[in-house]
């Protein structure tokens, strides 16, 4: 769905700025996901010290979009679906610094994993990462596009990312009980999958504010059919 083109060209030139500041955070957020992981699975110092270096940042563009959020909300006063879009894209924004508060984390852990010698269990974590990473795109996407299909479809996963890290989680703990030297290295693994499972629920939040958007529905806590 494509948004009609609203009556006043300077509420659209605000808003039109304020989406394009949420997409700049969207992409360093991910960007600073993807160098955490890499840092990890290639046990890469550097790489998890940009991803934590990446968190000022996003912290500036956060406040940012809040400021101008305001700003438009307090001049253009507006109303039903711009309404809708304006505050959409300020939430989206929080998600996104949490998000990036998550990469922060996973960096943390992966450089005290890096401090000691690999754990083959690592790779673990990588179906958790590819699905995480599947819905934050979409719940992107969907709110760029206003999709609200896309928006119900990355819900819908939530489940399989939880179940995925249960399992991921189980068969560290068992690790545990066998190899107990190696606790601490299993246990940054266990918080990094919760990092993860973290960014898929903040993956859903914005894919419920872009169905919000667009729709005017509010589909929190409802159950949806799964997609995988």
């Amino acid at each position: 769905m494509i948004a009609s083109r609203h009556i006043l060209g300077t509420f659209d030139e605000a808003l039109a700025s304020l989406r394009n500041n949420v997409l700049m955070m969207s992409s360093l957020t991910e960007r600073s996901l993807e160098r955490a992981m890499k840092g990890l699975f290639d046990r890469d110092d550097d790489l998890c010290a940009n991803a934590i270096a990446d968190d000022e940042e996003i912290d500036q563009l956060e406040m940012q979009i809040d400021k101008d959020g305001v700003a438009i909300l307090l001049r253009f006063q507006p109303v039903a679906s711009d309404l809708r879009r304006v505050v959409a894209a300020m939430k989206l924004s929080s998600n996104l610094e949490r998000m990036a508060d998550q990469a922060t984390t996973i960096a943390r852990r992966a450089r005290k994993l890096n401090q000691h010698p690999p754990l083959a269990e690592v790779e673990l974590i990588r179906p958790l990462y590819e699905q995480a990473m599947w819905m934050f795109r979409d719940s992107v996407d969907a709110f760029v596009r206003e999709d609200v299909d896309l928006g119900r479809a990355v819900v819908a996963r939530d489940e399989k990312l939880d179940e995925l890290n249960h399992s991921a989680s189980r068969k560290l703990i068992e690790r545990m009980a066998q190899d107990p030297e190696q606790l601490r290295g299993y246990l940054n693994l266990i918080f990094v999958g919760r990092c993860l499972e973290r960014v898929g629920d903040h993956a859903t939040n914005i894919a419920e504010e872009a169905v919000y958007a667009a729709a005017a529905e509010d589909i929190r806590h409802q159950t949806l059919a799964t997609t995988t």
